[in-house]
């Protein structure tokens, strides 16, 4: 039972990562991306609580909050800069090398809680590493040259989604049921990213808003540098000019659009024009990144959710492992609808997962 909510965890969590890709590839913001995903995700982990009659009760308990507070530190964080490296590197990279965290929840099972290693469930383990590895390798056969931010925050972030793996260990160890301490730590993430965008929109606001205001039509500066022209010695001379300040008065609008060459009613104009069109796309991706990440969001609670159980009822040694083959469902994603191409060494990733997976459950 506990081999199959790990399997399905995998699936499941793997999708929601992929939503997050679609979401990045067709603009969306992260910051509300992931307002969505911790808004749908805790409202699923708070109907399951409420299913199992979990949450009322270790709502109360300090502990559960403590641990949320990490868990959904390690979530927040680590998906934040998940999506930062997937900016500075392929996600084909990315995706797969973030899930070796996996090697500090092994380690944490085994070392720490002393949880029995099987030379075919060891043997398993080594193949979902190779197969990590494998996928995670360019075609050519050769590491691609990234940028030294890719490798800082793929190394973050692979530290961050440990604590938000090896946590759940930690709780369950601690007694305390999964599903609570997993909305505790949605809950959290969704307040701290419900602060980010509200600040995010206020700086927008106060940008497009100096932006749109209408700028200073620069009369005082060509009068001036009429009044100090050679040519003005006669009285005739200064009652001509007089008469051209009177001329301005009287028409300012048409004297200032003649004497810039209309720039100055133009320049308001396009200023707006593109105060507007900045507002809009900032619309277009906030909406894109908020449905994507409640997508998101219900895929991530049920991919959770299902390694909370694998946990609490199987080993952790082995269901850390089988949960980290999600990043192969983002590589089979790009595969069939961005049309990546299966290389050599990425069909051998998919073989050495499903034969891990096999000597895993013998």
């Amino acid at each position: 039972m506990w081999f199959a909510a790990a399997i399905g965890s995998a699936l499941l969590f793997g999708l929601a990562g992929w939503w997050m890709k679609v979401s990045q590839m067709q603009g969306g913001a992260n910051a509300d991306l992931f307002l969505g995903l911790y808004l749908s995700g805790a409202a699923g982990f708070a109907v399951n609580g409420a299913i199992e009659g979990t949450l009322d009760s270790a709502l109360t308990d300090p502990r559960v909050w403590i641990a949320g507070l990490f868990i959904g530190a390690g979530s927040a964080l680590g998906n934040a800069l998940f999506m930062k490296a997937m900016a500075y590197g392929p996600a084909s990279l990315t995706s797969p090398l973030t899930n070796m965290n996996i090697v500090l929840v092994i380690g944490l099972g085994t070392f720490v809680y002393n949880e029995p290693l099987t030379a075919f469930e060891l043997t398993g383990i080594v193949l979902l590493l190779a197969a990590v590895v494998f996928i995670s390798v360019r075609r050519s056969g050769q590491r691609q040259a990234l940028r030294r931010k890719w490798h800082l925050y793929v190394g973050l972030s692979i530290l961050l989604f440990a604590v938000r793996n090896g946590g759940l260990k930690v709780t369950d160890e601690m007694g305390l049921h999964g599903t609570p301490v997993l909305f505790a730590a949605y809950a959290l993430s969704f307040l701290g990213f419900a602060w980010v965008v509200l600040r995010n929109w206020m700086r927008a606001h106060a940008s497009l808003q100096s932006q749109s205001e209408p700028q200073p039509e620069p009369q005082l500066e060509l009068q001036s540098k009429r009044q100090s022209s050679v040519g003005l010695s006669s009285r005739s001379a200064a009652a001509s000019d007089a008469a051209g300040a009177d001329d301005e008065a009287a028409h300012p609008a048409d004297r200032a659009g003649f004497m810039t060459d209309g720039s100055s009613a133009a320049g308001n104009g396009s200023s707006a024009v593109r105060a507007g069109l900045k507002d809009s796309l900032l619309r277009s991706a906030a909406s894109t990144g908020l449905k994507w990440g409640l997508i998101a969001g219900l895929f991530s609670y049920a991919g959770l959710q299902l390694y909370a159980v694998a946990l609490q009822t199987g080993q952790a040694s082995i269901a850390a492992p089988v949960f980290a083959t999600n990043g192969l469902v983002v590589a089979a994603g790009s595969i069939l609808v961005y049309r990546e191409r299966l290389t050599a060494l990425q069909w051998s990733a998919f073989v050495l997962t499903i034969a891990g997976l096999i000597l895993i459950r013998l």
